[in-house]
């Protein structure tokens, strides 16, 4: 059963699993469960998704409950009228703020701007050695994308050479592999927690987070982060 974190008459919110596709793709044919379809068993009520995550990311995934809402929600998605907040965990030491304004290439190769800020919530070190060096760093990051291309803040991270773990193909395929075979990890550890937008209907603030799933905290602990959104 999904977890319902946010509900009124004309939305529903979700904190999304990671793995769990939003809808069908012929790009996954391997999968078998759908967080559209889920959903409106579990409610039975037709839902509309009004944006996408990442199949790998896990998070704040919102829904419209009529077409009206699901229409005047796409256009604030649109027109970047949406503030989304994401965590990360990524790797090496990262800089305090930074930000990322670099270009990305869609499918049919035409390049879009894209924009992305982050700022350094908290940087471990584990006395672990890692390839040629003698300890393993990484740092948690409050990511927040102002437009939104495909895969936005996994490329851009990469970009910096600060891949996000757990990430496939932008990731470190070595630090992939050291988290699968030293702690069983394979989650990519990007967690959208927070949406924040004026209800298209009510115009009222409407503030939704999503709190960390299972592994997302089990990374936390062993950076001995906490689980703090506000910073």
């Amino acid at each position: 059963m999904l977890e319902i974190i946010y509900r009124d008459e004309h939305f529903l919110a979700i904190n999304k699993p990671h793995g769990l596709l939003v809808h069908r793709s012929r790009i996954a044919k391997d999968a078998t469960e759908f967080a559209l379809q889920m959903l409106r068993d579990q409610i039975e009520q037709t839902v509309y998704p009004v944006h996408r995550l990442d199949r790998k990311t896990g998070g704040v995934l919102l829904f419209a409950l009529d077409e009206v809402t699901h229409k005047k929600t796409q256009e604030l998605f649109a027109h970047n009228l949406v503030r989304k907040r994401y965590l990360a965990i990524v790797r090496g030491y990262t800089e305090d703020a930074v930000e990322i304004d670099y270009p990305l290439r869609k499918e049919n190769g035409k390049l879009q701007e894209a924009y992305t800020e982050f700022s350094t919530v908290s940087r471990a070190e584990l006395d672990i050695p890692f390839g040629r060096y003698l300890t393993a760093r990484y740092s948690l990051l409050n990511v927040q994308p102002k437009t939104g291309r495909m895969h936005q803040i996994r490329k851009h991270l990469s970009h910096i050479r600060h891949p996000i773990i757990g990430d496939r193909p932008h990731g470190c395929n070595k630090q992939n592999r050291f988290f699968k075979e030293r702690w069983q990890m394979d989650t990519m550890l990007l967690h959208a927690y927070q949406l924040e937008f004026t209800h298209p209907i009510k115009n009222n603030a409407v503030l939704i987070r999503a709190g960390l799933q299972s592994e997302f905290q089990r990374m936390m602990d062993l950076m001995h982060w906490q689980s703090s959104f506000d910073k």
